[in-house]
C-alpha cells in the first residue's frame, strides 16, 4: 500500500486533515513544520508552492487543501465509508466546497474588517457574510448528517467550520449549528485528532 505522508502544524487548519486522516483509519507519517522556517523551506516548498498546511502524499500523489484533502481521502479509501452514494453526492459536493468557498472567505473577510459594501456584494463570490451564514444554517438545520443519512467526509470539513467558528464566535451561536455539531464533537476520531494536535502545541511557561 502507498505510503501516506501528513504534513501540518497543530496551530492550523491541518487539524481537518488530521482528523480526515484519523476517520480513514489508515497509518500515516507524521511532518510537524514551523511556519516561516521549515514551512518555506525548498524541501517542503517542492510539495506546495504556497508554503502553507497541510498537505498530504500518498505515494506520489500530493493533495493540499483541506477540503481537497478530505474528498480524496474519502475516495482514496472507500472501505472507511466517507464518500456518500450516489444519490447524495450532490449535497456532498455542494456543501462541502460551500464551506471551503463562500463560508470560509465570508468569515476570514469579516475577521479582517474586509466585507464588500452592500452595493458591491454581488461582485464577491459569497455575496455577504449573513446571507452565507444563513445558507449555511439551511444546510445543517433538522439534520444529523450534512449529506444523505451517514456521515461522510463533508461532514468532517463542514463540521470543522462550524464547530471552529461557534469555539472562535466567527460563526454565530444558532440552535441548528449546536445540534449539528454536537454528536459530531462525540466521534472517537475527532476526539483522537484534538488530543494529538493539543499535545503538539507549543507549551505555555
Amino acid at each position: 500500500m502507498a505510503q501516506l505522508t501528513f504534513y501540518t502544524n497543530p496551530m492550523s487548519r491541518g487539524q481537518i486533515a488530521r482528523w480526515m486522516l484519523e476517520e480513514v483509519g489508515e497509518p500515516y507519517e507524521q511532518v510537524l513544520l514551523d511556519y516561516g522556517t521549515t514551512m518555506k523551506a525548498p524541501e517542503y516548498l517542492a510539495v506546495n508552492p504556497m508554503g502553507k498546511v497541510p498537505a498530504i502524499k500518498h505515494g506520489d500523489t500530493v493533495v493540499t487543501e483541506a477540503a481537497a484533502i478530505c474528498a480524496y481521502l474519502a475516495d482514496a479509501f472507500p472501505g472507511a465509508g466517507l464518500a456518500p452514494d450516489a444519490a447524495a453526492r450532490g449535497d456532498y459536493y455542494r456543501w462541502m466546497f460551500f464551506a471551503a468557498g463562500p463560508v470560509e472567505t465570508a468569515v476570514t473577510a469579516r475577521a479582517l474588517g474586509l466585507e464588500a459594501p452592500a452595493d458591491k456584494a454581488m461582485m464577491a463570490g459569497y455575496g455577504s457574510y449573513d446571507a452565507t451564514i444563513d445558507a449555511l444554517e439551511r444546510a445543517v438545520a433538522g439534520k444529523r448528517f450534512v449529506a444523505g443519512d451517514r456521515f461522510s467526509a463533508a461532514d468532517v470539513y463542514v463540521g470543522s467550520q462550524i464547530d471552529w467558528g461557534l469555539m472562535f464566535k466567527s460563526i454565530p451561536t444558532r440552535p441548528a449549528f449546536e445540534d449539528y455539531i454536537a454528536p459530531i464533537r462525540e466521534r472517537a476520531a475527532y476526539k483522537r485528532a484534538k488530543e494529538i494536535d493539543a499535545a503538539l502545541m507549543p507549551k505555555q511557561d
